[in-house]
């Protein structure tokens, strides 16, 4: 079986590297050969985290998707990012469509809003509807969680399948404490997210003055932080499990609007793979994933927040690796890679008939 894999992005990018590459080796073990043809490069990605738009990347990766669109035909099913073409209306998947190459696609964020709540009027009369379009005239529809599910639904997609944001649990595993002297509370994502912690630091320089602790900020800016209680440690794709395992609770702010509902929570599911407890927003899928006091806290406001990591910083040992324990076990059995690889696999075999 010959697929093709329209990704958003190349190993760099976060979203094509956890929803798809990552799945890669089991695709090829059950004989299924799949040829990844990325819409951006790395060099856009880099240029992107550095605030920068690369408009020469952007036109060489629609001229190269063209291409490929060109030898769709000679694949079973082709697996779709999101969309094939951003800000374009969705001309393109119904060529593909009507050419019955039967295509998946999938979504692990709520990009459907880009669109119908962009502040332009005429980006959201054109294209509001654009991602709807999209899930119609899929095969299948694979959403990373229940609010995208639900918009693919009421699209009038064929058939939808909720496949949550994966790890690897053989690479990320629990470690022993790095420094029991001083407790680490971490966060790991790109320079654009950050902005989430904004909002804690008067929160962070508090606890700092009441417990030995510090916070880690894994993948931000450095000039974000500077002159705050945050430490900026550099991301990359090969120290970013290592990373994780030297925090010893780990956290994911955010803002409760429609965009961020739509999230998967991956932040969430990297921590408690690693045992770590958590605390997190009550924004969307993270309502799901955290159980409120037994792998770790919701929390609201900014006291919730203050007052979540304090009963965390002043637990013993054993309550806080009871909290990772539950939060390991969870993961292990729903947000793995080793529990959801066959299923991927099987939406994309059944897509082919």
């Amino acid at each position: 079986m010959k697929v093709l894999l329209l990704s958003r992005y190349g190993p760099l990018g976060a979203s094509s590297r956890v929803r798809f590459l990552q799945y890669l080796p089991y695709f090829e073990s059950q004989g299924i050969e799949v040829r990844v043809k990325p819409l951006l490069s790395d060099a856009y990605v880099k240029a992107l985290y550095n605030g920068c738009f690369c408009l020469h990347e952007v036109l060489q990766g629609y001229t190269t998707r063209i291409l490929a669109m060109l030898t769709a035909r000679y694949f079973d099913v082709v697996i779709i990012e999101k969309e094939l073409f951003p800000f374009m209306p969705a001309i393109a998947e119904r060529i593909l469509k009507f050419t019955r190459v039967p295509y998946v696609v999938d979504y692990d964020d709520a990009l459907f809003h880009r669109y119908d709540c962009h502040p332009n009027h005429w980006v959201r009369r054109l294209l509001g509807k654009k991602i709807d379009t999209v899930m119609r005239h899929a095969k299948c529809v694979i959403a990373g969680n229940q609010y995208l599910a639900d918009r693919a639904k009421k699209a009038g997609a064929p058939k939808v399948e909720i496949i949550p944001t994966v790890v690897d649990t053989d690479r990320y595993q629990p470690r022993p404490r790095s420094n029991p002297n001083e407790l680490t509370v971490g966060w790991i994502g790109t320079p654009k997210t950050s902005r989430y912690l904004q909002p804690l630091l008067p929160v962070f320089a508090s606890l700092k003055q009441k417990f030995s602790v510090r916070f880690v900020a894994v993948g931000a800016n450095h000039e974000d932080f500077e002159g705050t209680p945050v430490d900026v440690w550099p991301w990359s794709e090969d120290s970013e499990v290592a990373s994780v395992q030297q925090f010893d609770i780990g956290i994911m702010p955010l803002v409760d609007s429609p965009w961020e509902r739509g999230k998967c929570g991956y932040k969430l599911i990297q921590y408690m793979a690693c045992g770590l407890p958590v605390v997190a927003s009550p924004v969307g899928v993270n309502r799901e994933i955290v159980k409120d006091g037994e792998n770790g806290f919701l929390a609201d406001s900014v006291d919730d927040w203050a007052e979540a990591l304090t009963t965390i910083l002043k637990a013993n040992l054993s309550q806080i690796k009871n909290f990772g324990n539950k939060g390991r076990k969870l993961v292990v059995n729903r947000y793995s890679l080793q529990a959801q690889a066959s299923r991927f696999c099987a939406v994309v075999k059944e897509a082919k008939n």
